[in-house]
């Protein structure tokens, strides 16, 4: 991977290259994706996971919603999806690594549990809620992206319950917020992110309860602002020590620095203050001067091997981006975005089937994580273009 410097994010604020990806290259792509889709179950199993096939959805409601074409097509993955993922019986463990790298390992299908892991029995899943919070916030994100293209009140019924299941857990750790998993072993930035930006797009979308969701997206952020878990570069470690509830200096991934931004715009929708705007596009600033290389493309420090879960990651942030840019627009926001799918088609494709290195060359094999992720990126070029 090329070496990330600060100074490159002069590369990036430049005046916006020239388009280069359309509409035509993001319906093969989708094209690609649905390759992988499973229809028995709703889900991109066995090609990713159970929490990235939440992201399949968000990026295709994404799609949806600056592609007609798209937008009848997904009507059928929403509903397939919406009753018969629910049916699926999930077996799955996660776990996190020495470098702060989730792994989610499944029973039957990549990646298989490591020889000798003691894992429990299948769980049924119920209503797209399981055993971690975080997985929970991205099915809600899902159906509230669902609703916004097709108006159907039950996408938007299940995110809400969703946030009652998180919400319950809030203020049960020793540092307050909320857990990353029911097992109570960790307090990391995802599942409170996520609980964040969903509060806040409740907030915009809950109607006579709108008051209740901005509440509580309120009261996350002024918890989280004040966790340390951002850090003095303005950037975001992976979580908390659960010990001394401080900073444990953990990898400052891409989506990390991505789910902050939706929330964040959100919660400036939703209460009409502009200074949440302000923090968010520090954040955006400041994980664009670290996260690039030389031509300013996003990368995570663990690829080319991201496994099954960082491989998702880059992508979260351009979609959050892509919510900030519409917000509050910036033309280095723009240029950075269209860098970035530019660079996706021209040099991580192989076909239509897009990877995990944005800068190239393509690693095979593609799955439905690289190719959601990377459509992310390609979708929120032409959304905000």
């Amino acid at each position: 991977m090329p070496s990330i410097r600060s100074a490159l994010f002069a590369v990036v604020a430049s005046t916006c290259t020239t388009q280069a990806v359309t509409v035509q290259n993001a319906e093969a792509a989708y094209q690609q994706l649905q390759g992988w889709y499973n229809q028995s179950i709703g889900l991109w199993i066995p090609s990713t996971g159970w929490w990235n096939s939440a992201n399949c959805i968000t990026v295709i409601a994404d799609l949806a919603a600056i592609d007609d074409s798209i937008k009848v097509r997904s009507q059928g993955v929403f509903q397939n999806t919406y009753y018969r993922a629910q049916q699926y019986n999930l077996d799955m463990q996660k776990t996190v690594g020495p470098d702060w790298l989730p792994w989610t390992y499944y029973g039957n299908h990549w990646p298989h549990y490591p020889p000798g892991w003691h894992h429990p029995a299948p769980v049924q899943t119920n209503g797209f809620l399981n055993d971690y919070y975080d997985d929970e916030g991205w099915w809600g994100l899902a159906w509230v992206a669902a609703y916004d293209v097709t108006g159907n009140p039950q996408y938007l019924q299940e995110a809400q319950s969703i946030f009652e299941n998180i919400k319950a857990a809030w203020g049960t750790t020793p540092c307050s917020g909320v857990w990353w998993d029911k097992a109570h072993t960790y307090v990391n930035a995802i599942a409170n992110e996520l609980f964040l930006d969903l509060a806040a797009h409740l907030a915009n979308r809950g109607g006579s309860q709108s008051a209740y969701y901005r509440s509580w997206a309120v009261r996350q952020w002024n918890w989280f602002q004040n966790s340390g878990m951002i850090n003095a570069q303005h950037t975001i470690n992976d979580g908390l020590d659960n010990t001394t509830c401080k900073n444990n200096g953990g990898t400052v991934w891409s989506y990390n620095q991505g789910v902050i931004l939706g929330g964040l715009s959100e919660l400036s929708r939703a209460t009409n203050d502009q200074s949440y705007i302000t923090i968010a596009k520090q954040i955006a600033d400041a994980a664009i001067t670290n996260l690039t290389d030389s031509n300013g493309i996003l990368h995570d420090v663990c690829e080319p091997n991201c496994g099954a879960d960082g491989s998702q990651f880059k992508g979260v942030f351009a979609r959050n981006l892509q919510i900030l840019q519409k917000a509050s627009p910036e033309g280095r926001y723009a240029t950075f975005l269209q860098k970035n799918a530019n660079s996706i088609w021209a040099n991580d494709r192989q076909g239509s089937a897009l990877s995990v290195v944005w800068s190239g060359p393509f690693v095979s094999p593609a799955n439905a994580s690289t190719q959601s992720s990377a459509m992310d990126a390609i979708v929120a070029a032409l959304a905000t273009s």
